[in-house]
């Protein structure tokens, strides 16, 4: 018997939160084998999943470009041959509910729940949803919405999917721990620097210039995730005691020990980062990316930035020069990282809350949505 068929993917935006309403659901006491995970052949699911454990079905469906490309004419009839494999395999798994967390991976169970009469939940987490979401939204018998004035029909206001990993950290009490798993000093300030799953090469050249800016700071530590396709491209370490100390990674798992062992992160504006930097308190420089769909990742970024719980600083005005500012007001000031942790935890009391699984389980059990 399945409980609940998980569906969405294609990038880490999508994938991360799939797997966080999996785990939501397991410490909710659905067990594991009851869960199962449709995504695309394509996506990053094809690496994250398999160490999961989870029961998973990846399909071969591909997102429309917006460029005009030949792939454009593949959309339609993958989509249809995907849809009839999700078809089936809803026939065979007889979920209660279909959870949809956006992406073009997310349309073939979709469709495939609506004609089977499987109800189906659309989790939002974006401001600005995806294409995916709003079409799915016009039928679901659900919204969950990460954030206040979503557009989205009928939607309830409860968080993005977290983690429980990450609702658990503690930046005080697990700090020190933090660091010695990670085999950061104690001593020093720690700068994280995260650009997403892909990285990002503007805020990574920004970071290389500002560390040969502070090269004689003794007191700062810089973890920079450059992201895979950077790594190479990235400048060399500094390990020594003497000045600062820079250690470049190309892709960081240890996540909820990173939030834990930094005192301030300079980041992207993706939903699942800006969720995770609300619910652990941490304080951030926001660099959002402006070539996301909508600039949607602007709006991500002021969920926290307007209400004094980070920083803004936009990729137009990004240089070695204005992040040395900006962070540096941060890096030197710790009233100033304490009064963003604090307005940040407490916008963040949404996503660590269990509003997105209660809302799933109703619907599952016919007491939401139902005609």
């Amino acid at each position: 018997m399945t409980f609940a068929v998980v569906t969405g993917g294609g990038t880490s935006g999508h994938v991360l939160p799939a797997l966080a309403i999996m785990d939501r659901l397991v410490a909710a006491g659905h067990p594991a084998p009851e869960l199962h995970y449709v995504g695309t052949q394509r996506g990053i699911e094809s690496q994250l999943l398999p160490p999961t454990g989870y029961g998973h079905t990846l399909l071969d469906v591909v997102g429309l470009q917006r460029s005009l490309t030949m792939r454009n004419l593949t959309v339609v009839p993958k989509l249809v041959r995907a849809t009839r494999r999700a078809t089936a395999l809803l026939r065979d798994l007889r979920p209660k509910v279909v959870v949809n967390v956006g992406g073009y991976a997310s349309m073939p169970a979709t469709l495939a729940a609506g004609r089977l009469g499987i109800p189906v939940v659309v989790v939002s987490y974006d401001l600005r949803p995806g294409l995916a979401s709003r079409l799915a939204a016009r039928r679901a018998a659900a919204v969950a919405a990460a954030f206040e004035g979503s557009p989205l029909p009928n939607a309830t206001l409860t968080g993005a999917p977290i983690r429980p990993e990450i609702i658990a950290v503690d930046r005080v009490r697990h700090r020190d721990a933090a660091r010695h798993e990670i085999g950061i000093p104690l001593e020093r300030t720690v700068v994280t620097v995260f650009g997403g799953s892909l990285g990002a090469k503007a805020v990574n050249e920004a970071v290389a210039a500002l560390v040969d800016t502070w090269s004689d700071r003794d007191d700062l530590y810089v973890h920079h995730v450059v992201g895979q396709r950077w790594l190479a491209d990235a400048p060399p370490p500094r390990e020594g005691p003497a000045g600062i100390m820079y250690r470049v990674i190309g892709y960081e798992d240890r996540m909820p020990a990173l939030y834990a062992a930094s005192d301030v992160m300079v980041t992207r504006a993706g939903a699942s980062t800006i969720a995770e930097l609300a619910a652990t308190g941490t304080p951030a420089v926001i660099v959002p990316w402006p070539g996301a769909a909508e600039n949607h990742q602007l709006d991500n970024a002021r969920t926290l930035t307007d209400h004094g719980a980070g920083v803004l600083l936009e990729e137009r005005d990004l240089t070695a020069s204005s992040l040395a500012t900006t962070l540096g007001r941060l890096v030197d000031d710790p009233s100033a990282r304490a009064s963003l942790s604090a307005a940040a935890h407490a916008l963040g009391a949404r996503h660590r809350d269990d509003s997105l699984i209660d809302l799933v389980d109703a619907v599952a059990a016919g007491r939401v949505g139902a005609s």
